[in-house]
């Protein structure tokens, strides 16, 4: 990409567009002034005064094509918009690097926007910075800003419900990768999250990977063959105990989910187990899930705050107001 940031692309759109603005505006002057006779031997119309040259291209036996210019009113539309052009591009960006006259920029204009509508609106979240997340759960109207951030921010990966879908958590529930105190839900908005599990294929081999994934899904009550899960056992102290603890209940510090309570982000299945082990669990795009990105910047502290509340909410009953 480092190659489209150099001065020939520069050049070369200047280039490009102002060619193509005085191939039109030739093409419109040549046109206009010049008429091409009929070929000799063509046909022309004998109704009226005066004879009107035809181009010669016949259709159908007797469609003849004229060979009159464009009406003035048509070419004059044709130079507006040359003119309209030009204008366009001494006012605004589009001539390469040149930022028009007016420095009008999207991302300014969006900056611009956003500043507006953010100072229109503070003093509706001015109130709730001084309030404990629990107090603005139980607030109705703050839960309602808070649903409608939700369903801007949030809903794309955790669905409308919150209930999440594979490699994304729900959020309705009491599990959480992080914790699910109000202090920890602010520094997951705010911050965002970077999961990752190793691949143990290459380590553990089939055979180890299918040991590891009974003892696994022994922890939690699930279906599996003892014999394997006995044989997982070492396997998963030694390769698993480090993120996930020496019983498998997870670990808040580092985002390792519980093993033990039946809550399986990827599935539960023993082929998805045997599939996460041995391949792993990289949030990135290309297993399908996205990192959760960092909303502090673009949501700010205040908004962050009626959002965690409201997401707090899901899984908490705060006391009605």
């Amino acid at each position: 990409m480092s190659d489209f940031t150099s001065g020939f692309w520069n050049i070369y759109v200047i280039v490009l567009v102002v060619v193509s603005i005085a191939a039109c505006a030739w093409l419109l002057w040549a046109t206009g002034r010049v008429k091409v006779s009929a070929p000799k031997g063509a046909a022309t119309p004998s109704s009226g005064s005066s004879k009107v040259d035809v181009t010669g291209h016949v259709w159908d036996g007797d469609l003849q094509e004229y060979n009159n210019p464009l009406p003035k009113w048509w070419s004059n539309l044709f130079w507006l918009t040359i003119v309209f052009g030009i204008v366009y591009l001494v006012l605004y960006p589009g001539l390469g690097t040149f930022p028009g006259v007016l420095g009008w920029s999207s991302s300014g204009a969006y900056k611009a926007e956003t500043t507006d509508f953010d100072a229109k609106v503070q003093p509706l979240y001015d109130k709730y910075t001084a309030m404990e997340i629990p107090q603005i759960a139980a607030d109705p109207a703050a839960r309602q800003t808070g649903e409608r951030l939700f369903l801007t921010y949030c809903s794309a990966c955790h669905g409308s419900d919150a209930g999440g879908g594979k490699g994304f958590p729900n959020l309705r529930d009491h599990d959480w990768l992080y914790g699910g105190e109000p202090a920890n839900i602010v520094t997951t908005i705010t911050g965002g999250r970077m999961g990752v599990m190793p691949g143990f294929g290459p380590i553990l081999g089939d055979e180890g990977v299918r040991d590891a994934a009974a003892y696994v899904r022994s922890l939690s009550g699930l279906p599996h063959d003892s014999l394997k899960a006995q044989l997982g056992k070492p396997i998963f102290a030694a390769n698993c105990a480090a993120c996930h603890g020496p019983e498998g209940k997870g670990n808040h510090a580092i985002g390792a989910p519980n093993l033990t309570d039946n809550i399986w982000m990827f599935g539960s299945s023993e082929s998805a187990m045997v599939e996460g082990i041995a391949k792993g669990h990289n949030t990135t795009a290309t297993e399908g899930v996205t990192p959760m990105p960092s909303f502090g910047p673009s949501l700010g502290a205040a908004k962050i705050k009626v959002l965690a509340a409201y997401v707090w909410g899901l899984s908490n009953a705060p006391a009605a107001k």
